[in-house]
């Protein structure tokens, strides 16, 4: 079945419906009473925290999302039970990716950078839909391929940059080793400057989702992840529906040699071997890709 035959715009009210729902939730749990348990995936302490929460709103929007998988042959997969289910993905012509709660870490915290992640990507890694929940505030970016980006299905995400005057570097917390290792802040620097950016700010503490968002609602802002040899750099879940979004609002996604993110890549969900590039232009993205190539 061809991208055309399926009613994108319908499935992605229903995703929609679904991150709402699980944000709902979400929100509505007394974190104190949480109990954080340890998976055995990634390098990361954030990879690596899951809880009760994470596994229920999963389940919420498998609930929410079966019926439209049993009627256009959708396969689910989420990142609670992608090792369960290790084939869905390759087995059909598309898939759900859903991350049920990105951010698990700030948000057993108590602080914000956690989001609701949503997905349709076909058979190739190309997304097609995406939709990200801020359950804080409700808050539903969404994008449909070729059809643009939003916010709260109104206002254009291009037309809703927040002002700076920095190069603002939204960074995971393995960010500053990382920058230390690889002189990343240097370059970072030196494409601030060829672009007259003044300043470099960089802003710690959100969950991948909410970075990559944060970045596309900024005129001069990254995410960058590098490659590493061992597990981890993030999931495929962690930037499905980013990619899709970046994509509609004219920003930049690419692995940190300008090549399309592999989501449906074989043999593992982890983007460990592309590193990871998100820039709120495309000019921007493109500076940033050549430094970093160097």
């Amino acid at each position: 079945m061809s991208a055309n035959a399926l009613p994108l715009e319908s499935l992605c009210e229903t995703a929609i419906t679904a991150a709402r729902a699980a944000a709902t939730y979400i929100q509505s749990v007394d974190r104190s009473t949480i109990e954080p348990q340890h998976k055995s995936s990634g390098s990361s302490q954030a990879s690596q925290v899951v809880t009760a929460i994470d596994f229920k709103s999963e389940a919420i929007i498998r609930e929410y999302l079966l019926p439209v998988c049993e009627q256009w042959d959708i396969a689910f997969v989420g990142e609670e039970s992608a090792l369960t289910e290790p084939e869905a993905r390759h087995s059909r012509s598309y898939f759900w990716c859903v991350d049920p709660l990105d951010g698990t870490q700030p948000y057993i915290e108590g602080q914000p950078g956690y989001a609701v992640s949503i997905a349709l990507v076909d058979r190739a890694g190309t997304p097609l839909i995406g939709v990200v929940c801020d359950p804080i505030n409700g808050e539903i970016i969404h994008a449909i391929r070729n059809q643009g980006a939003f916010i709260n299905g109104v206002v254009s995400l291009t037309t809703n940059r927040e002002a700076t005057h920095a190069l603002e570097v939204f960074a995971d917390r393995s960010f500053a080793a990382e920058a230390k290792q690889h002189g990343l802040l240097e370059k970072i620097h030196h494409v601030a400057q060829q672009m007259h950016l003044g300043e470099v700010k960089v802003v710690y503490g959100n969950g991948a989702v909410k970075n990559a968002c944060q970045v596309l609602r900024s005129p001069a802002a990254c995410y960058i992840k590098l490659p590493k040899p061992n597990a981890g750099g993030g999931s495929i879940w962690d930037f499905s529906a980013t990619t899709c979004i970046a994509k509609e609002s004219g920003g930049w996604c690419s692995s940190i040699r300008g090549q399309p993110l592999d989501l449906n890549r074989h043999g593992s969900t982890f983007m460990n071997l592309q590193g990871v590039l998100y820039a709120s232009s495309r000019i921007l993205g493109q500076s940033l890709m050549d430094q970093l190539s160097q």
